[in-house]
């Protein structure tokens, strides 16, 4: 039986400083549609601009993920994105009223009880899930960081991490099912050496942190000069060191909780990839760069095999819409008009066929004895399919024209050539809003792949 896709039943506001800034925020989390995923809303921008979390926005990992669209950033997402990810939410919106996300006490806990607090409901969608079938992995050739993704019947991961320094040691954690990620991963605390925390005292960061958002390895001698800075950033009248080398007031939830956080991170970096994962992740030394190049390098993996998957229908059953239904709908006519048929329509995808044959008008000079059918004509059937597809949310079609706004992306893999039967399937990128629709559209012949493109329209009534 397959998987319902999962948002909050309502919104939830919480509040806290950021890690680095010192700022204080306040984070709303709202539901959000079907196919929506995980995006964040500054609202404290003008236009309210929106970061879609994907991984090609990672702009840097210095101190967390940090996220970038059009010049407006989000940092440190990681924490936020896991605790969605844990508790398999797919689609959720998250405004928030500064760049970074409040730290709370360094883990996902917070977040957690927040969302569960608003309420897990499913919707009427089944989800997107890539089932890992042969091994990938990205290792970076300067660190040596490695990170292996393997088949398997869940989503597993296992960190490996060692500092060489004798106060952490060498740690691993795992977890074998998404579901024991609330009790055994989430309240896993954000840590940090010594030689670190100097460096960011030093550079006037980390103004939101104290000693209970934090855990901090000891792993050099404590100087006078260090403990008097970290009593002033952290508002302590004394610091000292416990036995097992992290500074006082803190009680490690788990001996491993650096190993811990650090499968933490590694969930909520990989969400970035945008679709829940059936595979085992292998993860030695990880960290947020090598956590990113993995993320992007199977988002591209994943386009590539959508890509290439091409579908099957049964093209001797009744179509959904013939060529009657769908003159009552598109406004275009012979020898405009470039789909016969409309094989399947919902709310979120369309698929349509068209009959190359060596009649259509074009092949009379395109090309004279070399009859191949326009790229520019592919596109225009594509778009036609998105004009089924928005023009099917009004109760009078007729009434209606379809404009195009832009296209990108769009790329020509093979020849079109009279007899083929092209297919077109087209999915919404973004859900209808205001009469505009923006999908990925693909055209496929003889089992392949010919044609692509990213395309927007919009429908206007006619005067």
């Amino acid at each position: 039986m397959s998987k319902k896709q999962k948002t909050i039943k309502q919104q939830i506001t919480l509040s806290g400083v950021g890690l680095h800034t010192g700022n204080h925020v306040t984070m709303t989390f709202k539901p959000a549609p079907v196919n929506h995923g995980y995006a964040f809303t500054r609202v404290d921008l003008e236009g309210k601009p929106t970061i879609e979390a994907k991984a090609d926005y990672v702009f840097d990992t210095q101190r967390g993920t940090n996220l970038k669209k059009n010049g407006v950033l989000i940092q440190t997402s990681e924490h936020v994105l896991a605790a969605a990810v844990g508790l398999e939410i797919d689609n959720l919106l998250i405004e928030i009223d500064a760049a970074e996300p409040p730290i709370m006490d360094g883990s996902s806990k917070f977040f957690i009880e927040a969302l569960e607090k608003a309420g897990v409901v499913e919707q009427d969608a089944d989800i997107e899930e890539y089932v890992v079938k042969e091994i990938i992995s990205y290792k970076d050739p300067v660190s040596g960081s490695e990170i292996i993704l393997m088949p398997a019947d869940e989503y597993q991961i296992t960190t490996m991490v060692d500092f060489g320094t004798k106060v952490l040691g060498t740690q691993n954690a795992t977890l074998n099912s998404i579901s024991e990620f609330k009790t055994e991963i989430s309240a896993a605390r954000t840590f940090s050496f010594l030689h670190e925390i100097e460096m960011l005292l030093n550079n006037d960061l980390i103004k939101g942190g104290d000693l209970n958002n934090a855990i901090v390895y000891v792993d050099k001698e404590l100087s006078l000069d260090t403990m008097e800075k970290l009593k002033k950033a952290f508002k302590k009248d004394d610091i000292k060191v416990k036995p097992n080398g992290i500074l006082d007031n803190l009680t490690l939830h788990w001996a491993n909780e650096a190993a811990r956080h650090k499968l933490l991170d590694v969930i909520g970096d990989l969400a970035l990839v945008g679709t829940r994962i059936r595979g085992k992740i292998i993860a030695n030394k990880p960290g947020h760069a090598v956590n990113s190049a993995f993320a992007k390098k199977l988002t591209n993996i994943i386009k590539k095999e959508k890509r290439n998957n091409v579908p099957r229908f049964d093209l001797n059953q009744p179509p959904l819409m013939d060529i009657h239904k769908i003159m009552s709908i598109l406004p275009h006519r012979p020898p405009f008009l470039l789909i016969d048929r409309i094989l399947e329509l919902s709310d979120k995808h369309v698929v349509g066929m068209k009959n190359v044959t060596m009649n259509e008008s074009f092949f009379v000079g395109h090309f004279p004895g070399a009859p191949v059918m326009p790229g520019v004509l592919q596109v225009e059937a594509m778009a036609q399919c998105g004009g089924i597809l928005v023009l099917s949310t009004v109760p009078d079609p007729e009434n209606y024209l379809t404009y195009f706004m832009k296209m990108d992306n769009v790329k020509f893999k093979q020849k079109v050539l009279p007899g083929d039967t092209l297919i077109f399937n087209a999915e919404l990128i973004s859900p209808i809003r205001r009469g505009i629709c923006h999908m990925q559209s693909y055209a496929y012949a003889n089992g392949k792949l010919v044609a692509e493109a990213e395309l927007m329209a919009q429908i206007s009534r006619q005067k």
